[in-house]
């Protein structure tokens, strides 16, 4: 039999064209898998802790890179709206296209929630505050019926409410009851110490 009347068999000419089929198919996949991972070619991560996002995010598209910021944090000892984090890590190796997740520095102060004090004794006040990471805290006596107890916290001349959220670094007014002695005769609070006794207890 000669090859032309074996190719008009249809056994052998539906196997030659599952063959030729399937070798395509195979090509094209390894084609578009090299194509996909983007085979010997990568990316590094460069260097951008420390730099404002604006500029940051100039070194990252230049190396066809995407970013994108997650979560932000607060330090006293980084320039506010800088990088401080990154993932993947500097120096990985990535390929074009990926997205690097940016932690950066707030510009300002977190915020925290303000606890109820009112009837709490001034150091048991004083101290909750401390605790909670507000850092100004300026005592005030006002007119009350009982010695030495919290009556409200004040931020620029206004009463907070209890769960009331509020820079950490805002200038809180902690207002004390003096028992209804003469304001002129108080002789203040040494906020000093106090801090000194809450920093003792929370060692």
């Amino acid at each position: 039999m000669s090859i032309t009347d074996k190719l008009k068999n249809p056994f052998v000419s539906t196997l030659l064209l599952a063959i030729v089929i399937s070798g395509v198919l195979i090509y094209g996949t390894l084609k578009w898998l090299d194509s996909y991972t983007l085979h010997n070619k990568a990316v590094v991560v460069p260097d951008v802790k420390g730099l404002p996002l604006e500029e940051a995010a100039g070194f990252l598209v230049d190396r066809g890179l995407r970013y994108n910021v997650i979560d932000s944090v607060f330090s006293k000892n980084v320039r506010p709206g800088t990088i401080v984090e990154v993932s993947p890590s500097i120096g990985s190796k990535v390929k074009s296209g990926r997205i690097v997740f940016i932690t950066v520095n707030a510009l300002t102060s977190q915020m925290a929630a303000v606890p109820s004090v009112r009837d709490m004794s001034f150091r048991q006040a004083y101290s909750l505050l401390k605790a909670s990471g507000f850092e100004s805290i300026e005592v005030e006596y006002v007119s009350g019926a009982y010695k030495d107890l919290a009556v409200s916290i004040d931020l620029h001349g206004r009463e907070l409410e209890e769960g009331e959220k509020v820079l950490l670094s805002a200038p809180l007014v902690l207002k004390i009851s003096n028992g209804t002695r003469d304001l002129s005769q108080d002789e203040g609070i040494d906020t000093d110490s106090i801090e000194s006794e809450v920093e003792t207890w929370f060692e």
